[in-house]
C-alpha cells in the first residue's frame, strides 16, 4: 500500500488552482492536497482589460476558491511567511506545515515604488484596484494624450499592454473623444519580440493602424505626478493626462527570501518537468524563469502556467502511484490580442522552437473576440 502524502500547493492563480483540481482528480483521498492562498476569491486577470472599459465588474470576473472546498482540496486562507526548500516546509498564519511535495505557484509581486513617481501618477491596470480606478477615471478625458506605459520588463501577457492601448483608443472613439492622442512606451525593442519577429512586425502594424503612437526602447527613470511627466533613461520626456502602466515585476519576497531564484531574479526549472534544483520541489507559471534558445525568457502568460500544471499534477500523481508515463512541459502556447470594436486577433505557436519560436498570427475578427468570450465563461465554468 502506497505510503500518505502531503502536496502543498503555494498559490491560488491559474496554475495553483489547475494543480490542485487535477492532482485531486487524480490521487486516492488518503493523499492530502492543500492549497494554500491569501485571497478569498480567484480572479481570472485576462478579464482586466475589459473591466477596465466597463464592460465587467469584479464579481464576474472571479469566484470564490470556497467552491473548491467540496472537492477533496484542502484549503488554507493565509499569507506565505516562510518557505524551506530543502526540508520542504511552509510557515502560514504562524503554522508550521510539511509537504512530501510542493508546487510553489505564488506569480509575482508588482513593484511600482521601484520606478519614482510611478504609483502616484497612474493606474495599475495589472490589479483589480488599478482597472477599476482606471475604469472610472477615463470617463472624465475629453481632451489631451493618454500614455499606456510598461514600465519594466518581464511582464506578464506580452500582449495585454498592447490590448489595453486599442481598447481606451476604442473606447475613447466610442465616447465621441476620439480626438484624445494615445501613445504607447515601452522598453521593449517591439511590441511581443518573443513571438519572434514576423509577429512583432504585425503586431506594430496593428496598433499603429489605430493611430496609437508607438515609443520602443524608452525605458521609464521616474515619472512626475504633480506635472504629468514621463522622464526616460534615453533623456525625452513625455506629457499625460491620464496614464495606465503596466508594473515592474519581481519574484515575490517569500520566494527569494527561500532562495529560490536564480540569477536572471526568477526561479530555474527543469524546462521539461518544471523541477527545480531542490527535490521534490516544483514552480510553476510566472515565478519561473525558462531560457529560451533565442536569449530571452518564456512569456509569463496564464497559458503557460495551466500547461506547466497540468504536466506536473500528473507526474506527481505517476511518482506517487507508480503508474503511468511521465510527461513533459512543450513549451507551446496561445493568446488572443482584443483590438476594440468587438474584434479580437489570436496567436499560436512552439515558443520552444530554435533556432526563435514558431508562431502564427491571425487578423482580427467577430468570431475570435466571440471565442474568447466563450473561453471567459467556460473557464470560470470548468474550474470553479
Amino acid at each position: 500500500m502506497t505510503q500518505a502524502k502531503t502536496i502543498l500547493i503555494l498559490g491560488g492563480g491559474i496554475g495553483g488552482v489547475v494543480a490542485a483540481t487535477r492532482l485531486r482528480a487524480q490521487l486516492p483521498r488518503e493523499h492530502r492536497v492543500v492549497l494554500i492562498e491569501r485571497a478569498t476569491r480567484h480572479l481570472f486577470q485576462p478579464s482586466l482589460l475589459w473591466l477596465m472599459t466597463g464592460t465587467r465588474d469584479a464579481q464576474s470576473i472571479s469566484r470564490p476558491l470556497s467552491a473548491l472546498d467540496g472537492k477533496g482540496i484542502e484549503r488554507i486562507q493565509g499569507e506565505v511567511e516562510h518557505i524551506d526548500p530543502q526540508q520542504r516546509t511552509v510557515r502560514v498564519n504562524g503554522q508550521t506545515l510539511t509537504g512530501d511535495v510542493l508546487v510553489v505557484a505564488l506569480g509575482v509581486d508588482y513593484a511600482p515604488d521601484a520606478v519614482p513617481g510611478l504609483a502616484e501618477a497612474g493606474h495599475n491596470f495589472y490589479t483589480l484596484a488599478g482597472a477599476e480606478n482606471l475604469r472610472d477615471t477615463r470617463l472624465a478625458i475629453r481632451h489631451g494624450r493618454v500614455v499606456v506605459l510598461v514600465s519594466g520588463i518581464p511582464f506578464k501577457c506580452p500582449a495585454a499592454p498592447y490590448e489595453a492601448a486599442m481598447l481606451l483608443k476604442n473606447d475613447l472613439r466610442e465616447r465621441g473623444a476620439g480626438d484624445v492622442e494615445v501613445h504607447m512606451y515601452t522598453p521593449e525593442p517591439g511590441p511581443m519580440s518573443t513571438a519572434g519577429p514576423e509577429v512583432s512586425k504585425m503586431m506594430r502594424q496593428l496598433i499603429e493602424s489605430q493611430g496609437i503612437v508607438y515609443h520602443p526602447e524608452h525605458a521609464v527613470a521616474r515619472v512626475d505626478a504633480a506635472g504629468k511627466c514621463l522622464h526616460f533613461a534615453n533623456g525625452s520626456d513625455a506629457l499625460f493626462d491620464l496614464l495606465a502602466y503596466v508594473p515592474p515585476h519581481r519574484a515575490p519576497a517569500v520566494v527569494r527570501a527561500a532562495g529560490l531564484c536564480g540569477e536572471s531574479g526568477w526561479v530555474p526549472v527543469n524546462r521539461d518537468t518544471l523541477e527545480t534544483k531542490f527535490p521534490g520541489v516544483y514552480a510553476i507559471g510566472d515565478v519561473t524563469g525558462i531560457p529560451l534558445k533565442m536569449g530571452k525568457p518564456l512569456p509569463k502568460a496564464g497559458v503557460f502556467a495551466h500547461h506547466a500544471a497540468e504536466v506536473v499534477a500528473h507526474n506527481i500523481a505517476v511518482s506517487i502511484s507508480g503508474t503511468g508515463q511521465v510527461q513533459r512541459f512543450n513549451g507551446e502556447g496561445a493568446c488572443f490580442v482584443e483590438t476594440g470594436n468587438g474584434r479580437a486577433g489570436f496567436g499560436q505557436g512552439d515558443f520552444f522552437a530554435e533556432p526563435t519560436p514558431r508562431m502564427e498570427f491571425s487578423s482580427p475578427g467577430v468570431l475570435r473576440h466571440l471565442s474568447k468570450v466563450a473561453y471567459e465563461k467556460y473557464w470560470l465554468w470548468k474550474w470553479f
